[in-house]
């Protein structure tokens, strides 16, 4: 009879205790979370928003399939990150643009935003908000033309009217609303122009709350994002309520602001990226040349993110303080 405690003796290195938690596990429960979003986009713009977001998804998958076979390594599409890649970009885009433009958003999502500094897991920047970026420089019209829900007819979105230096009373003329009640309630659930995924708060909330549910992200950033930017807007003087409902942030703090890789790995550290990312988003739409802030604050926090880890990485067990 064997020896049992010969048989299937494994030698590894730390960690030994393992979870069932995997990438594909996180990735494809993010794109499930941003299903209600892309509903809420087909409902105020129409079908050519699912048109946008498939063209989107099926172009990073191609772009990422040939890079790597060009690279030798073995096809990874099926892990499900270059999906959430493509639909938080095709979230990004404005229900205007023209069909080309998806595919070489995409394109540049994947190879230059992931590719290029070696694939999944060593990008420091987020790529749907790089390809946003490089798309914004070069065809900045076509990346701000916005249309009324349910209608073609061309408008301008509520931060953009506060940019021009008008106050709420122009955003209520514009969205034909007569009190800020009425403003925060068409704002809330999505009736206004701007980009595909960013306008409908409950649809994102519920896709959030489905992410803190499945342990997929923590309260750290979202919270600590939005707060700074309520707070900030009140010692600038300025509507917090109106300030936390427009734009991106709130597709910002749940799904862009949370992406693992590029966002520090410690809750202080990540606490100290949405207070940086709050911070600089509310001084990019008080003082910047554009309305919007989200994106480029969650770029330059994503650069901080390595000296957030390294400065807040807890103290090693039996170890003095230096």
């Amino acid at each position: 009879m064997a020896d049992p405690l010969s048989r299937e003796l494994i030698v590894s290195s730390a960690p030994h205790v393992r979870g069932r938690d995997n990438i594909r596990r996180m990735m494809y429960d993010v794109a499930i979370a941003l299903i209600p979003a892309g509903i809420a986009a087909v409902y105020f713009f129409g079908l050519r928003s699912l048109l946008i977001v498939l063209i989107t998804v099926a172009s990073a998958l191609g772009a990422e399939a040939l890079i790597q076979r060009a690279m030798g390594r073995r096809v990874t599409i099926t892990d499900g990150s270059a999906l959430v890649t493509a639909v938080l970009l095709a979230y990004n885009l404005p229900p205007t643009v023209p069909l080309w433009l998806p595919f070489i958003g995409a394109s540049i999502a994947i190879g230059l935003g992931k590719m290029v500094y070696g694939g999944l897991g060593y990008n420091p920047f987020n790529p749907a908000l790089i390809s946003r970026t490089i798309l914004l420089a070069a065809w900045p019209v076509l990346m701000t033309s916005w249309v009324v829900p349910f209608d073609a007819v061309a408008t301008a979105t509520p931060l953009a009217v506060i940019k021009m230096g008008d106050n709420l009373q122009a955003v209520k003329d514009l969205l034909h609303v007569d009190s800020n009640l009425s403003l925060y309630r068409q704002m809330f659930w999505g009736n206004h122009g701007g980009c595909l995924g960013e306008t409908s708060i409950p649809a994102l909330l519920l896709g959030g709350v489905y992410l803190m549910y499945r342990r997929v992200i923590t309260w750290h950033i979202p919270i600590t994002y939005v707060s700074t930017v309520a707070v900030t807007a009140l010692l600038l003087g300025r509507d917090p309520i109106f300030h936390l409902l427009a734009g991106g942030l709130i597709l910002g703090a749940l799904y862009m602001a949370t992406c693992p890789v590029t966002t520090p790995v410690t809750p202080r550290g990540r606490i100290y990226f949405g207070l940086g990312a709050g911070l600089l988003t509310m001084l990019i739409r008080a003082f910047g040349s554009l309305p919007e802030g989200i994106m480029y604050s969650i770029l330059l926090m994503n650069a901080a993110t390595p000296l957030l880890d390294r400065y807040t990485r807890p103290r090693i067990y039996g170890k003095g303080a230096r």
